[in-house]
């Protein structure tokens, strides 16, 4: 990927093996992690065999194996937390509580910019646009660089699969009209990076998803 703009490492944490992506700008190597869950020591060795400055923490919704680590990860490195939307304040605030169920060190804490439909944020030089797309947590936000074709879309939609919606607050309807109306018009070329398992493109689940494939939702 040399000349890209963007470079992004997967780093799987957690005991359920949770995709946290190391996202960096090449111009400037500045970097941001993108659900940094837990295994804080195994993130900081990839942040540093990259040779990048991590200068944020980005959130795509509040389930302990996508943020329990962030708070305190946010405060070791002295970085801001940007994410998710401020509806997913109800699985912050009880990261404890589910840290303890799932042997996974959870901590709430306050972002320090909530997210919604249609901000930006900034790595270096980069900037990635933010959709809500809430279905599997009500304030599920999901990151897209245009110019690299890359979406990070944490537990909305997975190769194969979609996310769960039977958790408190999850909702099937929404989770399909996330997924069909704001993940979709990225363009079938577009590769994203799912909270768990390998990446895919939104070209190929709309050709092969059996959820939610063009032919399986016409079918529905």
């Amino acid at each position: 990927m040399t000349g890209q703009p963007l470079r992004a490492a997967i780093i799987p944490v957690t005991p359920l093996q949770q995709n946290c992506t190391l996202l960096w700008c090449t111009a400037t190597m500045r970097a941001a992690f993108v659900d940094p869950g837990g295994d804080l020591p195994k993130l900081k060795a990839a942040a540093q065999q990259a040779g990048v400055a991590v200068e944020k923490i980005l959130l795509t919704h509040g389930h302990i194996d996508h943020c329990g680590a962030a708070g305190i990860f946010a405060q070791d490195l002295g970085v801001p937390i940007e994410g998710p939307h401020k509806d997913d304040i109800f699985w912050i605030d009880r990261l404890a509580e589910d840290g303890s169920r799932y042997g996974i060190a959870g901590q709430p804490f306050e972002p320090d910019r909530w997210l919604a439909d249609g901000d930006e944020v900034k790595v270096g030089e980069l900037t990635l646009k933010v959709r809500h797309c809430p279905g599997h947590t009500p304030g599920h936000v999901v990151f897209h660089h245009p110019g690299s074709k890359l979406a990070l879309v944490g537990d909305v939609l997975f190769r194969g699969s979609i996310g769960r919606w039977d958790f408190p607050h999850g909702n099937h309807e929404q989770l399909i009209r996330s997924i069909t109306e704001r993940l979709w018009p990225m363009g079938d070329e577009t590769a994203f990076v799912p909270g768990h398992g390998p990446m895919s493109t939104f070209g190929h689940e709309r050709a092969t998803n059996p959820l939610v494939s063009d032919a399986a939702l016409a079918a529905a």
